[in-house]
């Protein structure tokens, strides 16, 4: 198996050199070796890296040897992989009367993470109304946070309203931890003053093992001061068929990130000079709903960690055309501002995210860790506004320009060098509120 590429010059060099992006400073062999871990991570054997299926374990093997080849101590267990669970609920069957009339199914809203649920007027819990005339969805999301289980009385005037919330929230749904239990919170649309109620809400869970894989190279001096590289390595496994294509490869979403992040792995181990503990994490079930992340940052102390920097679809020139990559909240901190300085000798730059009406800063891997106060920023190049093969079977390293995901790789582990030897320390981004 060849080497990951040592991708970049040394830095010293660098300073020195009259060497611009849109020249090779990476050799053949070293593009065949960023092009091998593209293109084992998007192969057809891997199946669309679905987080729920046995499909995810090769590439989480896959990524796990790299990361012992390279030389990386395991962040977590000894096999690289930070494992957790996360469950499936969903409903099997539901039924209500009040007063002995039969309330319709679709006029049932169930919250909470129980299994099977029996109340009856003999119950112990809280009886409200959500009367005509309030404000349906701000007096729903108020009881909806309640901290007892709690029956809802709506009145049915709301009804358009009611079957519409009914059908997103009665859906299956995720649960991180279904052990931890929480109050049930039942919607019940009636126009009923209840004297006697029976509800009977049963639903089926399903346990699911996941797992991150991470490692890290320890700081000399500043070794509780950390540095994170991360992109998620899941996708969305086997879609109906395009022709005989079924298998959503996720090249650029996000074999790409992936490979970035286990290249700077290999380079900082060689380079030697990190001041700071580096880790480098692939995540799970970012396509789920970042459930990955959210694990992996809830169990860090995020006052810890300096700066996260993941990389999330860099396969493709950016709108600002080659060389560039665009920073997702990018005013937060001044993260890109003091990697911009460290790329003054190079034609390469960051761009703020183009973006801002998608929200891209809350809505990848970096968001747990920024709403904690953390710089964590991620890094792209995808035309989010034309990316025609975003979450289809075309998502193939074919329609990828690996010298983009080179040139994306040198620029940030230049940009990165002061505050992973620690000579430079990012602001701090404004904490969200809880």
């Amino acid at each position: 198996m060849n080497s990951i590429p040592k991708i970049i010059l040394s830095l010293s060099l660098l300073a020195l050199s009259a060497v611009t992006y849109g020249q090779q400073v990476i050799s053949a062999q070293e593009r065949q070796d960023v092009s091998r871990i593209l293109n084992t991570l998007a192969a057809d054997d891997m199946r669309g890296r679905s987080a729920l299926t046995k499909d995810i374990e090769p590439a989480a093997d896959f990524i796990a040897a790299e990361m012992k080849r390279i030389g990386l101590t395991p962040y977590a267990e000894q096999n690289y992989r930070q494992t957790f669970q996360l469950d499936k609920i969903s409903p099997v069957s539901k039924s209500a009367t009040i007063n002995k009339q039969v309330i319709a199914a679709d006029h049932i809203i169930s919250l909470g993470n129980h299994v099977d649920l029996q109340w009856d007027n003999q119950s112990s819990l809280n009886i409200v109304e959500i009367k005509s005339g309030d404000d349906f969805a701000k007096v729903f999301r108020e009881h909806s946070l309640a901290k007892e289980n709690t029956l809802v009385l709506v009145d049915p005037s709301f009804e358009s309203y009611f079957v519409r919330f009914g059908q997103m929230l009665n859906a299956p749904k995720f649960i991180e931890e279904s052990t931890k239990q929480k109050p049930s919170i039942v919607y019940l649309l009636t126009a009923e003053k209840p004297k006697t109620f029976q509800i009977h809400i049963e639903r089926k869970l399903q346990n699911f093992p996941l797992f991150n894989v991470a490692g890290i190279i320890p700081g000399k001096s500043k070794p509780n001061e950390y540095v994170i590289f991360s992109g998620h390595y899941d996708h969305i496994g086997i879609l109906p068929a395009v022709g005989q294509d079924s298998i959503a490869n996720g090249a650029d979403d996000d074999a790409s990130g992936v490979t970035a992040m286990l290249t700077l792995a290999d380079f900082y181990k060689k380079q030697n000079k990190n001041e700071r503990t580096l880790i480098f994490v692939a995540f799970t079930a970012e396509e789920l709903g970042m459930y990955g992340s959210k694990y992996f940052s809830n169990h860090i102390n995020a006052d810890q960690v300096v700066a996260m920097i993941n990389m999330e679809m860099i396969g493709k020139d950016s709108k600002f055309g080659p060389n560039t990559v665009y920073i997702t909240g990018y005013d937060q901190s001044n993260l890109g501002e003091l990697m911009q300085e460290n790329l003054k000798n190079t034609t390469f730059k960051f761009y703020p995210d183009p973006y801002t009406k998608q929200n891209l800063f809350y809505r990848s891997d970096n968001a747990v860790l920024a709403a904690k106060g953390v710089p964590a920023h991620s890094f792209s190049t995808s035309q989010m506004d034309k990316d025609e093969y975003y979450h289809t079977v075309k998502d193939e390293v074919s329609t990828l320009n690996v010298q983009n995901i080179i040139s994306s790789i040198e620029a940030i582990a230049i940009g990165t060098s002061g505050i992973v030897e620690g000579r430079q320390t990012p602001s701090r981004v404004e904490k969200l509120k809880d």
